[in-house]
């Protein structure tokens, strides 16, 4: 009898198998999308008011610079564990498995978000189920635009300290 519940369960669970699959592709192509989008136009309008704060040293302008786009990895990140929290309150997505914080569960999405778009992966939080395309594809992501980031600041600061260096400033 045991065997056949399971026999059940298991051909459920097959029948639902590309539903999910399906909601975890949209879904995470919704995720990435508009982290792509919100780091572009971050970086678009700090292009454009950088070079308006003219009035403060180029240094602060960089430091603003790198501190904005901060922020915005953190916006991005708790996006992803808002995708983690939704996409997991659909039974069979799957589950974070490891040892929580005891902070709550969606501070434990925030954390595994953390350590997966920085592609640290401490490996406390192991990802099962079809929640696991959306850690790969935060990874992925993450090391996107943290390369964009990088780029991006390099570029300002190769503008605002060769100002600097014309003018005689330190």
């Amino acid at each position: 009898m045991g065997f056949f519940i399971g026999t059940i369960n298991q051909s459920l669970l097959f029948k639902e198998a590309p539903m999910l699959l399906a909601f975890a592709f949209v879904f995470n192509t919704i995720l990435v999308i508009s982290a792509i989008l919100i780091h572009y136009e971050v970086l678009f309008k700090l292009d454009r008011t950088l070079p308006r704060i003219a009035h403060l040293h180029s240094r602060y302008r960089v430091l603003i610079g790198v501190g904005v786009i901060f922020m915005t990895h953190v916006v991005e990140i708790w996006l992803f564990a808002l995708g983690y929290f939704v996409t997991l309150q659909f039974p069979g997505m799957g589950e974070l498995v490891g040892s929580s914080a005891g902070h709550g569960v969606f501070l434990d999405y925030v954390y595994f978000s953390f350590i997966t778009f920085t592609t640290v992966g401490y490996g406390d939080f192991i990802a099962q189920g079809y929640v696991r395309y959306l850690t790969g594809v935060e990874a992925l992501v993450g090391l996107l635009l943290v390369a964009w980031s990088a780029s991006f600041l390099f570029i300002e600061m190769q503008k605002y300290w060769t100002d600097s260096r014309k003018l005689g400033a330190n």
